[in-house]
């Protein structure tokens, strides 16, 4: 099974995070702030879920985290502002700007499907969601880019 780790650093305002596949760095991420995973207002809360592809006119190809306690629907989809286009999902970006902001989220999302396309067909994809705790991975999401 391949593994998707996100390592978050939790702010008053949004929640950002450096996404890594089978040890890899992908792409930061954007998410709304943790508030008790209250739907539609809140990130979802730290754990493993399984990963699929899901598909839709809006979004396109993009990934559905499942069996995420009272929320369903959370997506990784194209988003560069947590507070206008995310309502509890995860937003691949490229950049971090601002505390709200991210930037080039097609690009990073785009990264993100040709990353895991091999592993959702041949063996899945788990999500596995943590605060990060190295000084190394803190710093990097502090930077707001790879």
């Amino acid at each position: 099974m391949g593994t998707l780790v996100l390592h978050r650093l939790y702010l008053p305002e949004a929640t950002h995070g450096l996404l890594q596949f089978n040890g890899q760095d992908i792409c930061l991420t954007l998410e709304l702030p943790w508030a008790a995973n209250q739907a539609y207002i809140s990130c979802i809360p730290e754990g493993t879920y399984p990963v699929f592809h899901r598909h839709n006119e809006r979004f396109q190809s993009h990934l559905e985290v499942k069996k995420v306690p009272d929320r369903s629907l959370i997506l990784f989809h194209p988003a560069n502002n947590a507070k206008y286009d995310l309502k509890g999902c995860i937003a691949p970006v490229s950049q971090l700007l601002a505390p709200l902001w991210g930037s080039r989220s097609r690009i990073a999302m785009r990264k993100l499907l040709a990353a895991v396309e091999e592993a959702l067909i041949d063996q899945g994809v788990q999500l596995q969601i943590q605060e990060a705790q190295a000084l190394t991975i803190v710093q990097q999401i502090k930077k707001g880019k790879l």
